[in-house]
């Protein structure tokens, strides 16, 4: 519409091209991090689990028969 102002995101700085150590490192953190994630959410499960156990039965089960029923 020729009333509205035409709304262009402002452009955000292009991050400065990282040495190979640099990279590194990141992809260590990252990894760490991501470490760090996954076992934080296996411990929510287990005590998900735990706090649930006749909805963990029930996913249990759910999870089975997607399994015996999944094709190749």
């Amino acid at each position: 519409m020729p009333d509205r102002e035409s709304h262009k995101e402002p452009s955000q700085p292009k991050e400065p091209a990282r040495s190979r150590d640099t990279s590194r490192e990141s992809d260590a953190e990252r990894r760490r991090r991501r470490a760090q994630f996954l076992r934080e959410l296996t411990e929510a499960r287990e005590l998900r689990d735990r706090v649930q156990p006749r909805r963990a039965k029930t996913a249990r089960l759910r999870h089975a028969m997607r399994m015996r029923t999944f094709r190749w």
